[in-house]
């Protein structure tokens, strides 16, 4: 693993990518670590050029799972930049960080380049702080994270690990930003077998105010590593869906539709829907807040027990819910006032 005395004294001469001309050091001041996982550390940094601020995400070499080709690169990279370099062309979306530049350390690893947006906290610090939110927020940052998704699917790319450590918001202006591809792959439409979902790489959020708790065609890339399973204790688990409990395997699309059903279960109620696998393929959450029925309904139909049973990332757009927009703060004050209530829908909840 690389450390901060590497990068201040080493990376000069050893540093090297794609259409770099300078080393880094020459590029980039470093700032101190702000976390560290199983998969990397984040340094803070500055952009010599114009002070912009960054951030700065160091891979091991000996960590990378999943390698492919870049063309005009000889050598192979972590999917991830592969991955972040299509979604950052073209000046990428406002929903989707950007890498703005990416450095090989010979023999030792990979430094990535990321915006670090100002006033920006990961949504489950949001949470954390402000517990559940209203229905009219909830929706402004859903609607966000889906069209987000929909500009990543249509430049080929899967992130497997939607949650809400993985959303930065700018608490100022409520926009958000989808981060950490790290678990990312190339679309496909035959199944996944590999739990690609993972641990928070981070011990403190790098976009964090609080104290407390990142198309591709077939063609275009050559995978030449696949990539490792991993041991459920590392993963996302209570973001997976019931067909990776059951057979460990899913498709991208439901699979990423089931963890937006948990992510908006999480940002009106406060918490999480399941913590245990029986919970998970059950699949009948459990509304212990004043929600909605077209919230409700929603997140239900997320949550379908059968994948072919939930909605795409278009239908999810034209649920009535989504579209109510405006009417959202009169409809919390008429649930305010007749209590709470609960819809379970045409969907009947499964068991065992």
């Amino acid at each position: 693993m690389l450390d901060k005395r590497d990068m201040e004294f080493d990376l000069e001469e050893e540093v090297r990518g794609k259409n770099v001309k300078e080393p880094f050091l020459s590029q980039y001041r470093c700032g101190p670590l702000l976390g560290s996982g199983g998969f990397g550390s984040v340094f803070s940094g500055q952009r010599l050029s114009d002070g912009l601020q960054v951030a700065i995400k160091q891979i091991a070499v000996d960590r990378v799972q999943k390698w492919t080709r870049l063309p005009d690169e000889v050598n192979p990279v972590p999917m991830e930049i592969a991955l972040l370099q299509q979604l950052s062309e073209d000046g990428g979306h406002p929903g989707v960080i950007r890498m703005l530049d990416w450095f090989e350390v010979e023999g030792r690893g990979f430094l990535l380049v990321m915006e670090r947006p100002p006033h920006c906290q990961d949504l489950f610090d949001f949470i954390t702080e402000r517990g559940a939110l209203s229905e009219s927020l909830a929706l402004r940052i859903f609607h966000q994270v889906v069209e987000a998704l929909r500009f990543i699917h249509s430049r080929g790319v899967v992130h497997l690990d939607i949650k809400d450590e993985n959303i930065v918001i700018d608490t100022r202006t409520m926009d958000i930003k989808i981060i950490d591809f790290g678990s990312g792959a190339v679309l496909k439409d035959t199944p996944y077998r590999e739990f690609q979902g993972t641990q928070s790489l981070y011990t403190h959020s790098f976009f964090s105010t609080s104290p407390y708790k990142t198309p591709l065609s077939a063609s275009k890339f050559h995978v030449v590593t696949l990539l490792v399973s991993l041991p459920a204790s590392l993963g996302t688990r209570v973001y997976s869906p019931p067909e990776w409990i059951a057979s460990q395997c899913y498709e991208a699309v439901p699979l990423t539709v089931w963890s937006l059903g948990v992510l908006l279960f999480d940002m009106v109620c406060g918490d999480i829907p399941f913590e245990h696998d029986m919970e998970i393929y059950r699949a009948c959450p459990s509304f212990t807040r004043r929600v909605s029925k077209g919230c409700q309904s929603l997140i239900r139909w997320c949550l379908s027990f059968q994948p072919e049973d939930r909605p795409t990332l278009e239908e999810i757009l034209s649920h009535p819910w989504m579209k109510a927009g405006n009417d959202k703060e009169e409809e919390e004050e008429e649930e305010e006032r007749g209590g709470l209530r609960e819809e379970h829908g045409s969907l009947p909840c499964q068991s065992l």
